[in-house]
């Protein structure tokens, strides 16, 4: 037996006759997390799969001892970027349904600071993530300590409380004992798929390492039962009535529904009435591109068969979505006179959007009852099949879009000037577009590998043209489009799924601002690929600055004599001993995909395209957005006009 054990089992013994235990408030943390289980329809597994770390002031002596000391099955791994390390916890619990998570935890200070990005993406998403961040002293007495803000109006505000308007609970534990109420608000928030997302349990560093006789009881199995909340009957019978008297339904899948896991009551519901589907950025890949009803995502970043059956549409059927500007064409998208609303979601809030009718319930399940209840029902719909050909059409026209071609034009609005993208083929060495290389990437990995993007013209692209095969391997951050996302999330997902290859698509921009987990991955040999696309700027918003009448200002990377900028981003990821390639067509990168395949340290693709070459929109594709309603330029002056428009004619709900 080891001295670790002995000290342990020496410590147990002195309380065992009072039925407590001596542990500090620290230790105690470490031995609840791993109590803690998830049962999923009848499946019990560990819900806290370990903790990522930055050690620093604050949290090195005080939890960073008590993981060293006895972590039980947690695994502890060392993060390089406090943001980042949150994103990879995010993403590892996102693409496992929400059914286990990380804790995270950070130095005090600055440290702790760097979350908050990362706990608006999980709050926005509806994420659990516990974040443990290390606070100053609960006494005071030796205030102000290093990394500590001072704010005249509070003695008790610090750095921490910036995490409290993006955490669904928030504590800080200044006395030992409040560990045991903090913890069990903490895990009912985190366990409950209505409430689901940050949990910040401040850890003032003193705190941390007192102690308590804590009960024996407060360390038993608990094992967090996931209900599948089921619909009323009176939600059942009007629900029928709605879908009887439409002509024209359409289902809207969104991420409740793939946290619902409801493929396959999506599909049987949508092959039986033939009511056709479409797809908003986190709920695709619930189910299949090849369903023959799924026609792919909707909204401003839609499919033109999407789009098309949308406008069709006399009643829309919300699976799980909170209906975000993008897929509803910020309100322009659902006639509130023509088109009727039903909403089916577990958050009684979101299920009362767009005036719909409420059930709050089970995606999967009501699904599941609603096809039972409406058998002979089929809906008017005879052009689904033609409108899913058509648009498989255009996708094949896009994986081939060349730009030396004679009849070449860049696919969006707000274009540069010939001799611009003249400019940028010459000095990025390419001719390469991206809906090209989208395309070629989709159509060349593994239909089971799982992609990841975030920010950007990326996700506009991938979800019109992305066809994922198989179910839940498409994983989007849509909801706060956080730059920076794509590549801890890609290790998340390898964590999460280690069988299968693990890609982040990232613009160049993105990239830039923070890759730091890729060293994670080559530290902890977890095999991620990093696929940049570099086009030498913020180029999606180049492309709703210009399109809005604006001159391109500051959103290309220039130097400061106005020389495009090239960055050598294999060079940056072979310092840190990735595999890497540089690219700039089709068959080079094909070539590139095929051989990372075979690596087993995590790799790079440098990827130069051209800018102006994304996907353009289709159907109802209008959003709403911020023009100056005062200026010298005539085309801001037009653009201005042209919102105007938009917003009158935009549905007031």
């Amino acid at each position: 037996m080891s001295a670790m054990e002995l000290k342990s089992q020496g410590r147990e013994a002195e309380s065992a006759a009072a039925d407590t235990v001596r542990l500090t408030t620290a230790q105690a943390l470490v031995r609840f997390l791993n109590q803690q289980y998830l049962d999923v329809d009848g499946e019990v597994t560990p819900f806290v799969e370990g903790i990522f770390a930055i050690f620093g002031h604050g949290n090195v002596l005080g939890l960073g001892e008590a993981l060293q000391e006895d972590p039980g099955h947690l695994k502890v791994y060392q993060g390089h970027n406090e943001q980042g390390m949150a994103s990879t916890a995010i993403a590892y619990s996102r693409q496992l349904y929400r059914h286990k998570i990380f804790a995270v935890t950070a130095s005090a200070g600055p440290g702790s600071a760097n979350f908050v990005t990362a706990a608006g993406n999980a709050y926005v998403n509806n994420i659990p993530i516990l974040f443990l961040p290390a606070d100053t002293f609960a006494t005071r007495q030796p205030d102000p300590v290093l990394q500590q803000i001072e704010v005249d109006s509070s003695a008790t505000t610090t750095t921490n409380d910036a995490l409290k308007p993006v955490s669904r609970y928030w504590d800080r534990i200044e006395r030992p004992e409040q560990l045991m109420s903090a913890l069990l608000k903490a895990f009912e928030v985190l366990t409950n798929p209505e409430t689901a997302g940050p949990v910040t349990i401040a850890l003032p560093q003193d705190t941390e390492g007192e102690a308590y006789d804590y009960p024996r009881s407060f360390f038993n199995k608990r094992v967090h039962v996931i209900k599948r909340i089921q619909p009323s009957a009176a939600e059942v019978t009007e629900a029928v009535q709605l879908i009887k008297a439409s002509r024209y339904p359409v289902l809207i899948v969104g991420g409740g529904a793939k946290f619902s896991e409801a493929g396959s009551a999506i599909e049987a519901f949508s092959d039986k009435l033939n009511i056709p589907i479409v797809e908003t950025p986190t709920g695709k890949s619930t189910i299949s591109a090849t369903f023959a009803n799924n026609m792919g995502g909707t909204g401003i970043l839609g499919t033109a068969a999407a789009n098309e059956v949308v406008a069709k549409a006399d009643l829309i059927i919300g699976a799980g979505t909170r209906y975000t500007d993008f897929t509803t064409a910020s309100k322009t998208a659902i006639h509130p006179e023509k088109t009727r609303v039903l909403n089916i979601n577990l958050n009684r809030m979101q299920s009362y959007k767009f005036d719909g009718f409420p059930i709050v319930a089970d995606v999967r399940d009501t699904l599941t009852q609603l096809t039972s209840e409406l058998s002979g029902y089929q809906s008017d719909f005879t052009n689904l099949a033609d409108l899913k050909a058509a648009w498989q059409q255009e996708r094949q026209r896009l994986a081939h879009t060349n730009y030396d071609a004679p009849d070449y034009t860049p696919e969006v609005k707000g274009q540069f000037s010939a001799a611009t993208l003249a400019e940028y083929a010459e000095k990025l060495q390419t001719h390469f577009t991206q809906t090209e290389a989208v395309i070629a990437v989709n159509d060349t990995i593994a239909p089971d590998s799982i992609i990841v993007a975030a920010a950007g013209s990326l996700p506009g692209d991938v979800q019109r043209i992305w066809d994922p095969v198989v179910p839940n391997t498409y994983h989007m951050e849509y909801g706060y489009s956080m730059m920076g996302y794509e590549v801890p999330a890609a290790l998340g997902i390898k964590l999460a799924q280690p069988d299968k290859e693990s890609y982040a698509l990232v613009g160049d921009g993105s990239f830039i601002m923070l890759h730091s987990e890729l060293v994670t991955a080559l530290q902890y040999h977890k095999k991620i690929n990093i696929l940049v696309f570099d086009n030498s700027g913020f180029a999606s918003i180049n492309n709703l600055q210009m399109a809005q009448g604006s001159n391109s200002y500051r959103t290309e990377f220039r130097t400061a004599d106005h020389d495009i900028l090239t960055i050598d981003f294999a060079k940056i990821a072979e310092g840190y001993g990735a595999k890497t390639y540089h690219v700039n067509d089709r068959d080079s990168l094909v070539a590139a995909l095929e051989d990372a395949k075979k690596q087993t340290v995590s790799t790079l693709i440098d990827i130069k395209v051209l800018p102006k070459t994304m996907t353009q929109g289709y159907g109802q594709s209008w959003w709403r957005v911020g023009v100056s309603e005062v200026s010298d330029n005539p085309n801001v002056q037009k653009a201005y006009q042209d919102i105007q428009t938009g917003i009158d004619q935009a549905f007031k709900y």
